[in-house]
């Protein structure tokens, strides 16, 4: 029995000895496939370096500035699903050109101090929007979120006329109900424009459509919140250029207004002394914001949106019930609005959608409708001089655009220009409140006209 465990033993231990025996002859034997294979190992492990040192500097800015090229897909697409509406993405230099704009647009806001609260971050998203392979406005990006839910949903406009209205003392119009009617009438540079914007379709080679031309129209009431509001529901890939220009415009006024001023008004014109305002009660000021509720339920349904949420900011500030509401309409919910406003607005100005011979033909319309909307306001502050024997001043005519309150003061620098001793401003700001209600008004016609 022992013998034969001895013998199973030694053969067992033979067997361990020869595998090891014959795995070294082997691997001896194809020692050059194994060199071959290391050899080919080591290339890969090369290969793949380099392809991830390429890849690297692919991804840079630099790279893509240099050597991107129109229609190239944006990397972000192929996480998320991309839509670009019908334009082809842009070049890597017409990125660096809005980019450029951008920093314009910051220096605009910081140095010059032109709009800073919306120039501020329009620019800065406009540089965000144009980062190569950045994705931030694109599908799923921060900025694009920002614009989905702040301004498609016409959300971030609204609020932004709730915070007006909280702000605006509505006293001044009134107290001269006659100023209204300047207001009014500085709504002509809307049409002006919307008629421009068809004549250039038709004769110069432009692409605007009806709703486009409204939508540009808009820029002559001088009011951001509402260009943006409507332009969001007629022309929404035009939104970019069009609140960059109706912004820049409001910011230039005291460069655009006085030349037109001096032009359509004569030195005795500009002199005329208006006799002081009657003050204004509480129950008068807390009545008037129902009254344009009511006036455009019944009359102008497509405004209310606007109107509806101008008159409840102004009925928190006169009810004087209210005053925590008021002063956070008037503060904090205004400005967050004004920043995911300015920023939702910047994802339209990516590179593809503003480098057009369109946005060239949306900045010098936008010009135009201002030009013609103060023009309009001076004349029939003239109309309204001459048939109130010398009573109002036709300088207060250019308050009728909605930049509150920067041209009731242009109108009233204006006026002690000519005469020192003439103080406009509360006359002034008059026509300039009129004027805010005035566009609502307008973008509510073309809203229930052309949509």
């Amino acid at each position: 029995m022992n013998t034969r465990i001895t013998v199973v033993f030694f053969l067992f231990l033979s067997i361990l000895l020869a595998v090891p025996s014959f795995s070294w002859a082997e691997d001896f034997g194809n020692s050059e496939t194994v060199a071959s294979t290391a050899q080919e190992a080591s290339s890969k492990s090369s290969f793949d370096t380099w392809t991830v040192i390429e890849r690297l500097y692919k991804s840079t800015g630099i790279y893509q500035f240099i050597y991107r090229k129109v229609g190239d897909p944006e990397p972000a697409s192929m996480l998320i699903p991309q839509v670009v509406e019908d334009y082809p993405t842009a070049s890597g230099w017409m990125k660096l050109v809005m980019i450029a704009v951008g920093c314009l647009l910051l220096y605009l806001a910081i140095v010059k101090k032109f709009e800073p609260l919306l120039l501020l971050p329009i620019g800065f998203g406009t540089i965000l929007t144009n980062i190569p392979m950045g994705g931030i406005a694109q599908e799923g990006g921060l900025l694009k979120y920002f614009f989905d839910i702040g301004i498609a949903t016409e959300v971030c406009p609204l609020l932004i006329f709730l915070g007006i209205g909280a702000l605006t003392d509505f006293g001044p119009l009134i107290a001269n109900p006659k100023t209204a009617l300047l207001g009014a009438a500085a709504q002509i540079g809307v049409f002006g424009a919307l008629i421009g914007a068809l004549l250039l379709t038709k004769y110069a080679g432009f692409n605007f459509s009806l709703q486009d031309a409204c939508s540009i129209g808009i820029i002559g009431g001088a009011d951001g919140p509402t260009s943006i509001f409507l332009s969001s529901q007629l022309s929404p890939n035009l939104m970019g250029a069009i609140a960059v220009a109706a912004y820049s415009y409001m910011a230039l006024v005291p460069l655009i207004q006085p030349p037109i001023m001096r032009l359509l008004t004569n030195e005795k014109e500009r002199m005329v002394v208006m006799e002081q305002l009657r003050p204004v009660s509480r129950a008068e000021k807390i009545i008037f914001p129902l009254i344009i509720l009511f006036s455009c339920i019944l009359l102008l349904p497509t405004a209310a949106p606007l109107m509806g949420l101008l008159a409840f900011g102004n009925l928190l500030r006169e009810s004087g019930v209210v005053e925590r509401l008021s002063k956070t309409a008037q503060n904090e919910m205004i400005n967050l609005v004004t920043i995911v406003l300015g920023l939702g607005v910047s994802t339209k100005l990516s590179a593809e959608r503003f480098l057009r011979v369109e946005t060239l033909g949306i900045i010098v319309l936008g010009l135009v409708a201002f030009a013609l909307s103060t023009a309009g306001g001076v004349i029939f502050g003239k109309i309204m001089c001459k048939f109130t024997g010398g009573k109002v001043n036709p300088l207060i005519g250019a308050a009728g655009v909605s930049a509150v309150p920067m041209a009731a003061r242009v109108a009233a620098v204006e006026g002690q220009r000519a005469n020192p001793t003439n103080y406009l401003l509360m006359h002034a700001m008059g026509p300039n409140v009129a004027g805010v209600i005035g566009t609502a008004i307008a973008a509510g016609v073309l809203l229930a006209v052309f949509k």
